[in-house]
């Protein structure tokens, strides 16, 4: 049965030579351990790992496992950073790279594009130039520099994107508010504050409309949704008692959660069985791994997978990436 790896994560030197060099409040240095992370502040959020760019050593970590494609994409902090000339120039050097190793590998590699999202403009530009490339979808962070998915600067791009129809996988970075929450401490950004980032973008995004008004979008929730399957309830509850959470929408909560999809990127089986509960179906789950950070699995990922029914593990490990993703 074949097993395609919708969230894992690749980037290049060149990207991260331009992040030490321009990355502003984002840092490139050791940690106490001497490995080289990336810092956000003083926050660490990233342990940058050879298997992030080397990509013989992901062909074998992808067949240790029974891995047979990788669709890569960029993590956090994305290109969100610098000028527009910088933004656009590491969404480039990314982007470049990806297309470079999917036309060499291209039964092994697809891959999202990263855009410079906070100038429109250039953003879709990029986009289009992405797409030329052989981007199968988009990547973006659930908040944007500290700024909302739904904010208007970024609707030219939503609208672009929803034309295309493209699949958008929204990966977690640091939380509004980090610093307030001193989320820096015991590395409690990355550990929980992920989940939070996670479970407000989309929680906004339901409330707002947003969802009824980009119909095309296929939007992937990272880490099984963060908290939004153990809060689907809540939802609901709020939209049935308070008026600010059914003013610009119709249907429950609970109906948009079952309109988006979701990775398998959970260390759990009973948070695996609870987020499929959420998205009402199978049809709505996709193989994940987060390969090659640090709490990366994609060995044991792909086991909690196929604890479920066959007919589910067909659809979870390949039918609805090769749907969406039109492979």
């Amino acid at each position: 049965m074949a097993v395609i790896d919708v969230h894992t994560h690749m980037l290049s030197l060149q990207w991260i030579e331009l992040l030490r060099a321009s990355g502003g409040r984002y840092t490139v240095k050791k940690n106490a351990a001497r490995e080289e992370c990336i810092y956000v502040e003083d926050a660490q959020f990233m342990t940058l790992f050879p298997g992030m760019w080397d990509y013989d050593l992901r062909i074998g970590k992808m067949d240790e496992a029974g891995v047979d494609m990788a669709i890569v994409s960029l993590t956090c902090p994305n290109v969100y950073w610098g000028d527009s000339a910088t933004s656009l120039r590491a969404a480039q050097l990314v982007n470049d790279s990806m297309a470079e190793q999917q036309r060499a590998r291209s039964s092994r590699i697809a891959w999202m594009a990263s855009l410079p999202w906070q100038y429109p403009d250039v953003a879709k530009q990029e986009l289009a130039r992405a797409v030329a490339a052989g981007a199968v979808g988009v990547m973006v962070l659930a908040n944007i520099g500290g700024r909302n998915l739904t904010d208007l600067l970024f609707a030219p791009v939503w609208q672009e994107i929803d034309r295309l129809a493209l699949p958008v996988l929204v990966h977690p970075t640091m939380v509004q508010g980090m610093e307030a929450m001193d989320l820096g401490e015991l590395a409690l950004a990355g550990v929980v504050g992920f989940t939070w980032d996670t479970t407000l973008a989309f929680t906004r995004m339901i409330f707002s409309g947003f969802l009824d008004q980009y119909t095309k979008l296929r939007l992937i929730a990272s880490h099984g949704g963060g908290t939004l399957p153990y809060v689907a309830g809540r939802l609901d509850r709020c939209f049935e008692k308070i008026p600010a959470c059914s003013a610009k929408i119709k249907e429950k909560p609970s109906t948009y959660l079952q309109r988006i999809y979701y990775d398998t990127v959970l260390y759990d089986v009973g948070a695996l069985g609870l987020c499929l509960s959420a998205a009402g179906s199978a049809d709505n789950l996709l193989f994940g791994s987060d390969y090659p950070h640090n709490i990366g699995d994609m060995s044991g990922c792909l086991a909690r997978v196929r604890t479920l029914p066959e007919g589910q593990v067909r659809l979870i490990t390949h039918k609805n990436a090769e749907r969406i993703f039109k492979l």
